[in-house]
């Protein structure tokens, strides 16, 4: 009995001692735990401000290229330098007029009237010069689409292998098939001029304006301004050209029977005519022949070059 006050002490000052221990503990637990959601809230609200950020960047820069395609249109002199050509206007226009002047020759010598020489010598001076402008220049820029996607994995390996994105340009203006190496050569001058590497990506969307070149200067002005790993960027870059480009074969595949068709129909009413005038040829040579076998002709070209345009804007596709 002379043992139990002892005892009860004791077991008083092991659970004093306990719930202060607890109570210490549990304290400083839960103000770690609070830390801790503190810490990983402050992280998480830095990593949201950098993506907003990132998408207001990559907003920015698309809204820019947008205002400049739209505020600047294709002079002549552009439109010749996107076609590969190393004329001037003013040659351009004297070359125009003398094949004008050359197809109304021709007619006339021909047909020997004014009334047919005259949209001859329109057609060979303003149509002729610019629909082969329109496709030396869109053949250009079809095969930079098709050689882009290598230049850019050129690229991505310099940048992996520890070269500056200037480096890997050269090696490019260098290296690369044509015209893509003459593309990344102004880009290079360009740089040797004084300007930066954004303003030069931007020159060359100018010049060649493609989906993809826009994707390059995007990529490039927002690594310049708001920094990221490049060589992941333009690898995914690369990745979505071609892919873009296997979709444009699909497409070319599936659209290939309605151009068939398209052309077949195009070229009846010639081969037809061609046929009647081997066979009976002072009955179909009316209708050059007299006033109103021209009336007629004439209408009849005039309603099928509409019917050819609305079965080209039947059978072209975008994406």
């Amino acid at each position: 009995m002379t043992s139990n006050p002892l005892l009860l002490a004791i077991l008083l000052a092991v659970a004093v001692g306990g719930g202060a221990f607890v109570l210490v503990s549990g304290d400083s637990r839960a103000k770690k735990r609070q830390d801790a959601l503190k810490k990983s809230a402050g992280s998480s609200r830095v990593a949201a401000v950098d993506r907003n950020a990132r998408r207001k960047q990559v907003a920015e820069s698309l809204k820019e290229l947008e205002q400049r395609a739209t505020r600047k249109k294709a002079t002549l002199q552009t439109r010749i330098q996107q076609a590969g050509l190393s004329m001037t206007p003013q040659r351009f226009y004297m070359a125009s007029a003398f094949g004008g002047a050359l197809v109304a020759f021709l007619v006339f010598a021909v047909s020997h009237s004014l009334f047919i020489a005259a949209p001859a010598a329109i057609i060979g001076g303003v149509g002729l010069p610019n629909f082969a402008l329109t496709w030396l220049r869109k053949r250009r820029i079809a095969k930079f689409v098709a050689e882009f996607p290598n230049a850019i994995d050129i690229i991505v390996r310099g940048v992996k292998a520890g070269l500056p994105i200037g480096d890997c340009l050269r090696v490019v203006a260098s290296e690369a098939v044509e015209p893509v190496r003459s593309e990344f050569r102004q880009i290079v001058e360009t740089q040797a001029l004084g300007l930066s590497i954004g303003e030069a990506v931007d020159r060359l969307a100018e010049r060649v304006p493609v989906t993809e070149a826009n994707f390059f200067a995007i990529v490039i002005n927002i690594q310049a301004k708001a920094g990221g790993n490049l060589s992941e960027a333009l690898g995914n870059l690369s990745r979505v050209l071609r892919d873009r480009k296997k979709m444009r074969g699909k497409i070319s595949a599936m659209s290939m029977e309605a151009k068939a068709s398209a052309a077949i129909i195009g070229c009846i009413p010639f081969v037809v005519t061609g046929l009647l005038y081997l066979s009976s040829p002072q009955y179909v040579s009316l209708l050059w022949t007299t006033s109103h076998g021209r009336i007629i002709a004439g209408i009849g070209l005039a309603w099928m070059a509409v019917g050819a345009a609305m079965m080209k804007k039947m059978i072209s596709f975008d994406f």
